[in-house]
């Protein structure tokens, strides 16, 4: 039975209502800290909602569950994208959050009697708390690159995050650029789709891992083996995927000359096949080098050949976008990600907790769950900060 007895006496404030926030917001309920997420959107799992619609996941329903519910099985193995924003809103209810919607935080600052922390957020509300947790996630704001010639490209130019499906693009010209998870399954869903031509620009060649085989799930894999020194793990992996996924090389994707764990650590992690193989060994999605920049109705690519395509899907990733929240505290490193994450905070910023940006090969959503009992259990063993007595 969770402890009610808890010192704090104001809320521990989640900023973010992902699956990350709602997640630690009810490990510490279970420890009987009270907390309160705020979210900017008008709805939980705001980011999940904006996807795209074909969209499932790449780690299994098992692993993909959050603290205190499991993911029904009626949503399958690999679950889609409405599937889990119905789980969110469900586990939402089924742990009675506390859930505060369009209430956007603009900056976290420290308390001025050195008690905790200051959340300035919508409508000029100034919010005290005595610990906080940033858990907007990595997926905040899309990054599209500043290709030169870009504004008078006389296409259609747009981020995957404002792609939804694959029809509007039938019998058309399409470049997809980026070759993660999110490009090369909107490049096959065009593909599948009817698309007159299909390309992917890739820059860095990626890991392509099978989802499953042999009834083994490859973040059950990873799982197994994260423990396992790097090289060995490459090793295994890069001798599973020679006998699972044919050689690429003739068509523009050569196999990565590191393995998938040493590549993870330089942001090149394992991309799930998705059919990608298929599609390109069939001539249905074209590899060509990477976008350097526009010409009018062209686009330039490395090897300074143009093509024309008719439209643009730029899956160029995110930026976390923390530095006007937090970004004046010293807490970020050069690319504007947070210095500890999970339970550790910096002794320069007692009870200011991140969940939610890293890409940990055995599932984002495996490690948000275990990202909210460490959390859970530091906060709840945190006295309460004193504040400072009074003046006489």
């Amino acid at each position: 039975m969770a402890d009610r007895s808890h010192p704090h006496t104001a809320p521990v404030y989640v900023v973010g209502g992902g699956p990350g926030g709602l997640a630690t917001a009810a490990a510490l309920g279970e420890r009987g800290v009270r907390a309160v997420v705020l979210e900017r959107s008008d709805a939980v799992g705001a980011s999940w909602r904006r996807t795209y619609d074909h969209l499932r996941l790449h780690t299994t329903r098992r692993l993909s569950g959050l603290p205190g519910l499991p993911i029904p099985r009626s949503c399958g193995r690999w679950v889609s994208r409405d599937d889990l924003v119905g789980y969110l809103e469900r586990y939402t209810e089924h742990h009675g959050l506390d859930v505060v919607t369009g209430v956007e935080v603009s900056r976290v600052d420290r308390a001025e009697d050195g008690s905790g922390w200051l959340l300035h957020a919508t409508g000029g509300r100034r919010l005290s708390s005595p610990a906080v947790v940033v858990a907007t996630g990595l997926h905040h704001t899309p990054l599209l690159p500043e290709w030169p010639g870009a504004d008078g490209f006389t296409g259609e130019l747009r981020h995957a995050a404002d792609y939804r499906a694959p029809d509007p693009y039938r019998d058309r010209d399409v470049l997809v650029v980026g070759a993660g998870s999110t490009g090369t399954e909107i490049a096959v869903a065009l593909a599948g789709a009817g698309a007159a031509r299909v390309r992917l620009a890739v820059r860095t060649v990626p890991h392509l891992v099978r989802r499953s085989a042999a009834g083994c799930s490859a973040q059950r894999a990873a799982v197994l083996t994260r423990r396992l020194p790097r090289r060995a793990a490459d090793r295994a992996a890069r001798t599973l995927n020679r006998a699972l996924l044919p050689d690429l090389s003739g068509y523009g994707l050569p196999r990565p000359a590191t393995g998938p764990y040493t590549g993870h650590r330089t942001g090149a992690g394992p991309v799930p096949e998705a059919g990608l193989a298929a599609a390109v060994a069939a001539g249905r999605v074209e590899i060509v080098p990477a976008v350097e920049s526009f010409e009018g109705g062209a686009v330039v690519l490395a090897d300074d050949s143009r093509i024309g395509p008719e439209a643009v899907i730029a899956a160029t990733g995110y930026r976390c976008a923390l530095d006007g929240l937090v970004g004046h505290l010293g807490v970020l490193d050069e690319h504007g990600h947070p210095l500890v994450h999970g339970p550790r905070t910096l002794g320069s910023a007692p009870g200011l907790h991140f969940t939610g940006f890293s890409r940990p090969v055995s599932g984002t959503l495996r490690e948000l769950g275990l990202d909210a009992r460490r959390i859970a259990r530091a906060l709840a063993h945190r006295p309460a900060p004193a504040r400072p007595a009074p003046a006489r």
